[in-house]
């Protein structure tokens, strides 16, 4: 998942870009971007796997991830004054660095076999990846050409969507492909042996992503990144003098939005190999089920090239509420289906979900003038309704994995409600030159 534009409205300094050098830039920002995607949904197929290596009921198993988007929320602020103090390039450098710690932190957690440790390594990860983010999306935006901005961030978000389309094949393989919980057919009790034996499966695979991480900080750090002039950040105290954000409807329902968005797309993705695996469902094992994870997120990178088409030639609300039925409609087959059907259904839910999360944002901030960068902050701290996935996981201990999902389709309700009434703006301020 690629995260949304901080307000910052840094310039590049004259001669910082364009041309060769430019392209450049941009190419190795992508890495980044693809590499947070890649390491975010490597989670989707850790899930399972923890689950029959710790015995974990469905509400501690999802409690893993509801401690990778806490991390957003604690480590959102720091970051940003991070960036302030030591500046883009030196930031994403530490971010890459803390994303390298963190993973080396799996292979003691996977020798020990301790879940609290795998909790800490993951938050720490998380807080890495969160540091990324702020530095990184408003560091594409301003590399270039103001007018060609959104270009740049759709073109390097799409390498992001590769890197989620990929992990699950890549995690399927080294983790779920390597171990005997993930080979079976269905969900087996292992002996303490099996489940020992099963959680070194983790080291191999997140020593190469932390090689990997350490080798693109050693390039970043060495690279002529275009230097960014900070001034004017901010609208001026003057500017927002007697706004108040309060007054946007389309601010104020558009954060618990984004909020509600990420339960159900995550819910969905995090609980995605167990409810395939399921007898009644395909009957195969979490390694074959990680493949057709990478399906779903190949439809969200598909929906999110075909939505930039839709949103240039109709209403972005419009389109929204269109996506928001299929989402509920397709959830609808996944809860109350079974077989192959209820499979697939549950695949579809990712080509509408694709436009979602950008749709979202770009309805929360419209019309809000110089008041642009407080409610992009709103909108990125709302991220962590991520971490609100482990109310889907006490659902599934209690009524079944396969009705948990009741809890998607009223999430997908609330992003229709927001698209047919609470996106509508009620205030229009004059356009500042702060930017999201």
């Amino acid at each position: 998942m690629a995260g949304p534009v901080s307000g910052l409205t840094a310039q590049a300094q004259p001669g910082a870009t364009g041309g060769p050098g430019a392209r450049a830039v941009l190419s190795l920002l992508a890495t980044l971007f693809f590499m947070w995607g890649f390491i975010t949904v490597i989670n989707n197929t850790l899930l399972p796997h923890l689950r029959s290596v710790f015995v974990l009921d469905y509400t501690r198993t999802t409690l893993i991830e509801s401690v990778w988007f806490i991390a957003y929320f604690v480590a959102s602020i720091p970051s940003a004054k991070l960036i302030e103090r030591i500046g883009y390039k030196r930031s994403i450098v530490t971010g890459l660095a803390v994303m390298a710690v963190g993973a080396l932190m799996m292979v003691p957690a996977a020798r020990l076999a301790s879940y609290a440790l795998v909790l800490t390594a993951l938050f720490v990860i998380a807080s890495g990846i969160t540091l990324l983010q702020v530095a990184a999306n408003p560091y594409v935006t301003v590399i270039g050409p103001p007018e060609t901005g959104s270009s740049r961030l759709n073109l390097v978000q799409a390498f992001n969507s590769l890197g989620t389309t990929l992990a699950p094949l890549f995690a399927g393989y080294l983790i779920l492909g390597r171990s005997s919980g993930g080979t079976a057919q269905g969900e087996v009790v292992l002996t303490a042996a099996e489940r020992y034996a099963d959680a070194q499966s983790v080291i191999l695979p997140y020593i190469i992503v932390a090689v990997v991480l350490a080798l693109l900080a050693v390039v970043i750090a060495r690279f002529p990144l275009p230097t960014i002039n900070a001034s004017g950040r901010r609208a001026s105290a003057a500017d927002r003098k007697g706004l108040s954000l309060w007054k946007h409807r389309n601010l104020v329902w558009g954060v618990p939005a984004i909020f509600i968005y990420l339960i159900a797309e995550i819910g969905v993705a995090n609980l995605f190999i167990n409810f395939v695996s399921q007898p009644d469902i395909a009957a195969i094992s979490q390694e074959q089920a990680s493949r057709y994870l990478a399906i779903l997120w190949g439809g969200m990178m598909v929906g999110r090239f075909f939505g930039s088409w839709l949103t240039h030639r109709f209403p972005a609300d419009k389109v929204l509420a269109v996506f928001a039925v299929g989402a509920f409609v397709v959830m609808g087959v996944a809860t109350f289906a079974s077989g192959p059907l209820a499979m697939w259904a549950l695949i579809s839910v990712g080509l509408f979900h694709s436009i979602m999360f950008p749709t979202i944002f770009t309805l929360g901030i419209k019309g809000l003038g110089p008041l642009t960068e407080e409610g992009s902050g709103l909108l990125i701290m709302a991220i962590a309704g991520g971490a609100l996935v482990v109310v889907q996981g006490w659902l599934a201990d209690r009524y079944g994995l396969q009705l948990s999902f009741l809890l998607t389709m009223v999430c997908e309700l609330y992003i229709l409600f927001y698209a047919l009434w609470g996106s509508r703006p009620t205030h229009a301020l004059p356009t500042s030159d702060v930017s999201a």
